[in-house]
């Protein structure tokens, strides 16, 4: 096995191809998370016949844009902020907000806590228990809401765990945090790949909560993370005014703006996805319920990827990767998030020959 210090994003193909000879082009991801149907056939072919927009500037308000976001996940247009990735929207509410101490729902994305730091904040974990399959002990988290809280940071469905919260119980947080006056950031990235998606979204609550601001991006469900399209919604109009007057202008390129105004809409790809991801995930799990007895154990998963944890010392998520990756796979080793070690790895659901490939691999290496 080769010996290394870093542990890879699904991002980082290139240094994969570095380190192990594999050219990224025949390496299958099943770290990034990203939805295996690639761009949708629409999108392809009306990027292509836009690509003139690059000589203008995009409209300053993103009106358009904004009013089809708004009609897609059920909001008004005047409760829409556009960025550059969701990563840009999670920066601007952090630095605006500027938490001294923000608390953060883990094991969970990295960035939350590297831009809390950023600000000149610190970040408290509350842990999502592996003796609860890492769902929410709601009775026992809100316990720990308090005065002493500016923000509190919640991935909903969470990475990596691929947990959720249930409207109803983020309803519960938002009234206790609410009379402690603490700031919610839901980050919703994951949203659309949850089956019961309206049990589990809260856009609808920022109509009762001037308190909550949800942040999604196009990366993962529209397979676009080059176009670096977000979103946010918030019921806080006086927030609003605040971020546009400090936020910079068209952070959006053209050709974003173009692909938002067809994603949104593209209802043939919308439905396909959750048609293949549903499948694929009730299959890959009721495969790995017979790994158990191998030494493997998993936790319910509501995204559009499955948190393991290997239960045997001979074996470790370096080692597993390592197998993987020489067949041109990818996986994620969990060891970088809090809470989490050697023993945790995260897949996420492709197409389903590929997750034969990689379930194959998987058997193969705990036998």
């Amino acid at each position: 096995m080769i010996q290394h210090s870093d542990h890879f994003h699904g991002s980082d193909l290139e240094q994969i191809e570095k380190i192990y000879g594999i050219k990224k082009e025949e390496i299958i991801s099943f770290s990034a998370n990203v939805n295996p149907l690639g761009i949708s056939p629409a999108l392809r072919e009306t990027l292509s016949e836009h690509l003139d927009a690059i000589q203008t500037y995009p409209d300053r308000e993103y009106t358009a844009l904004r009013s089809i976001i708004a009609d897609y996940c059920g909001s008004v247009s005047e409760n829409i902020i556009v960025g550059n990735g969701s990563t840009e929207l999670i920066s601007i509410i952090i630095e605006l907000k500027k938490p001294k101490r923000a608390m953060i729902l883990g094991p969970s994305y990295s960035e939350y806590e590297r831009e809390v730091t950023l600000s000149g904040g610190k970040s408290l974990y509350y842990p999502l228990r592996e003796e609860n399959n890492f769902v929410l002990d709601t009775e026992d988290f809100v316990s720990h809401l308090n005065e002493s809280i500016d923000m509190l940071i919640i991935c909903n469905p969470n990475n990596p765990t691929s947990t959720s919260i249930p409207k109803r119980t983020l309803r519960q947080i938002l009234d206790v945090a609410k009379t402690h006056d603490i700031f919610v950031v839901v980050d919703e990235t994951y949203i659309e790949f949850t089956e019961n998606m309206k049990e589990v979204e809260g856009i609808s609550l920022t109509v009762y909560y001037n308190n909550l601001f949800i942040i999604r991006g196009i990366s993962k469900f529209f397979a676009s993370p080059g176009l670096r399209l977000g979103y946010a919604i918030t019921g806080n109009q006086d927030l609003i005014r605040e971020i546009n007057t400090k936020k910079n202008p068209w952070t959006i390129n053209s050709l974003a703006e173009i692909a938002g105004k067809l994603m949104f809409t593209d209802k043939k790809y919308i439905e396909e996805t959750k048609a293949l991801i549903f499948a694929e995930r009730k299959r890959i799990s009721s495969i790995l319920d017979g790994f158990r007895s191998l030494g493997l154990k998993y936790y319910k998963p509501d995204a559009n990827f499955v948190l393991c944890r290997l239960e045997r010392d001979d074996i470790s998520a370096d080692s597993l990767f390592d197998s993987c990756i020489r067949s041109k796979m990818m996986i994620r080793n969990c060891c970088t998030f809090p809470f989490l070690d050697h023993q945790y790895f995260r897949f996420c659901f492709m197409r389903p020959e590929d997750n034969d490939r990689l379930i194959s691999k998987i058997k193969e290496a705990l036998q």
